[in-house]
């Protein structure tokens, strides 16, 4: 199969990320999604999906970063839709707002991508018994980063020079801190996002939300071991 091919596969995967999870079971029936005569009648192979998009977990993660990829691209589509609706550009609030909301349909699955993200998979087979696999926080911050700098492109915001590094670090930290309010209060997180973004002060205050997230890494962790036989 092409890349072309890949590329819709991964497209038609979102919609089952809902009941599958960011796993390679919403890769194998994304085929099944191919409109006729394309349509298959069986789910791909685990060696189809290894070809495609990566052996092991790597297959998640180039589905995880596909929905990273596409919630920018709703950014995009909703800020232009803006422009032309309303003849001015989105404010920094509506944007974070816009890619929030592409979060909601796969919510409950979003603790367990990060924690795949995070974790170092190459190091799992070797750990001991009471070992979790060690983490990188690298994939979340980019993720958060890249959130916050098309962000403020959209808006216009015409930041220079070190300034235009400190509005979006401070950005990405209170998208970070909204993103995991959302994975566990998600009915507050407009409240919650707002409060950060008008007192930059409480930014310090709410990476408390961390120490909520890192239950859910934990978890995950486990899962990860547990699989393995471990105890």
């Amino acid at each position: 199969m092409s890349t072309h091919t890949g590329a819709r596969l991964l497209k038609l995967a979102l919609p089952l990320v809902r009941t599958h999870g960011f796993t390679r079971d919403a890769l194998a029936f994304s085929v099944l999604e191919l409109p006729p005569p394309e349509t298959l009648s069986s789910p791909l192979s685990d060696a189809a999906i290894s070809s495609l998009f990566g052996p092991g977990s790597k297959a998640e993660h180039t589905l995880i970063n596909f929905f990273f990829d596409e919630g920018l691209e709703h950014m995009r589509y909703r800020a232009q839709a803006w422009s032309g609706s309303t003849g001015r550009s989105p404010t920094i609030k509506e944007l974070l707002e816009e890619r929030l909301k592409y979060n909601e349909p796969v919510l409950g699955h979003l603790s367990d991508a990060f924690a795949s993200l995070a974790s170092a998979s190459a190091s799992v087979a070797q750990l001991g018994p009471f070992q979790i696999p060690p983490v990188d926080p690298l994939p979340g911050l980019k993720h958060a980063f890249r959130i916050a700098d098309e962000a403020c492109y959209l808006s216009g915001d015409a930041s220079t020079e070190l300034s235009w590094y400190a509005r979006r670090a401070s950005l990405a930290a209170i998208y970070t801190a909204a993103e995991l309010h959302q994975i566990t209060s998600p009915h507050t997180t407009d409240r919650f996002l707002e409060s950060l973004l008008d007192s930059s002060s409480r930014a310090k205050n709410s990476f408390d939300e961390v120490a909520l997230f890192s239950s859910y890494l934990f978890k995950s962790c486990k899962g990860i071991i547990k699989s393995l036989g471990a105890n």
